[in-house]
């Protein structure tokens, strides 16, 4: 990787770009997650680069609703374990929900470095590399997926952009919890808890909060995830990017 200044005003932007790259030549990341990588930065131009409010809300109210689940699962794709491959194993166990690598551009080697990365950073469970059911109503391979993982999960943590799978597990009953820079993506308006951040600050900041959270009672948690609306969050999301924009003038 090139050796980046830390005193650099661009430096944790320029550091992302730089474990992407390595991500695609170690055969973790795909190309075409450079391109999505690209458009998420933009958005988080906007946000100022920084957690806001109603992120803040929204990864407090992801959490609450992976800690009543029965079932919770967190998706993994090459984007998010090329940026945030140990930080997702921290998140795995502060909520005992297990990982499943799940991908569009998907072949069987890029599924087995994915999960020996993940195990290497100590992760205790991971599928996705014998999907053994279909969800239904897609026709790509990010239908693949495990019976004692996603298929079976109640509540689904989905890192990145992921539009069509996103609905289709809501289409499933399955709450469906979407980290996601772009407020107007389908994968951020169809989900039941939309995150507007960058996710190599949600999932550090979501790992603190279940720690904290954990000895809640059900009934504490029930009040944080019930008080949450999807739609009013993402509106202020985007206010919170217009207000971002009017400052910088």
């Amino acid at each position: 990787m090139t050796d980046i200044p830390e005193d650099h005003p661009r430096y944790k932007s320029l550091l992302t770009r730089e474990l992407l790259v390595k991500g695609v030549k170690d055969g973790i990341t795909s190309m075409q997650g450079l391109i999505a990588q690209g458009r998420g930065e933009a958005f988080d131009y906007l946000l100022g680069e920084r957690t806001t409010g109603s992120a803040a809300e929204a990864e407090r109210v992801a959490v609450a609703m992976m800690l009543l689940a029965n079932r919770p699962v967190i998706s993994v794709n090459g984007n998010a374990a090329a940026l945030v491959s140990e930080e997702l194993c921290e998140l795995s166990k502060a909520l005992d929900a297990p990982l499943e690598v799940n991908l569009f551009h998907r072949t069987e080697e890029r599924v087995g470095k994915i999960i020996n990365l993940l195990r290497s950073k100590g992760a205790s469970t991971v599928y996705g590399d014998n999907p053994d059911k279909l969800i239904p109503g897609l026709s790509h391979d990010r239908a693949k997926a495990a019976s004692k993982g996603i298929y079976a999960a109640d509540v689904v943590l989905v890192p990145l952009e992921d539009g069509d799978r996103c609905e289709a597990l809501v289409k499933m009953g399955k709450r469906v919890i979407v980290i996601d820079l772009n407020p107007l993506s389908r994968s951020a308006r169809t989900a039941t808890v939309a995150i507007v951040d960058n996710i190599v600050r949600a999932v550090p900041n979501m790992t603190a909060m279940a720690r904290e959270m954990k000895n809640q009672s059900p009934a504490a948690l029930e009040d944080i995830v019930k008080g949450f609306g999807n739609e009013k969050a993402l509106a202020q999301a985007l206010d919170e990017m217009m207000d971002n924009v009017k400052n910088a003038k």
